[in-house]
């Protein structure tokens, strides 16, 4: 599955619930999952682990489509060149910086 084919997705299951919730109630579902992700991270299985990244990628691509943003356009805007800061497509941006 595609990063498009997954916001489509995401989109037609969800869509109408999140945009009524907007983007602020959304991001706080999100902010959530991000917590959720933090406590698997540091002593879920695997498999806990890999359930909370999807939760976090799909509250992500909600938000993005509740403003209107084709993710994976994005995405390849960013970084479908390489690193934004160095340009190589193996980072070579010094260790203080945020590429």
């Amino acid at each position: 599955m595609t990063l498009r084919e997954l916001q489509s997705l995401i989109r037609t299951m969800y869509y109408e619930k999140d945009a009524s919730r907007g983007v602020e109630g959304t991001f706080m579902w999100l902010s959530e999952e991000i917590g959720e992700l933090a406590t698997a991270l540091r002593s879920g299985t695997h498999e806990e682990q890999a359930l909370e990244f999807a939760d976090v990628l799909a509250w992500l691509i909600t938000i993005a489509n509740v403003v209107d943003v084709d993710l994976e356009a994005a995405v390849a805007k960013k970084y479908g060149a390489g690193c934004p800061g160095c340009g190589q497509l193996s980072c070579s941006c010094p260790e203080a910086e945020k590429p």
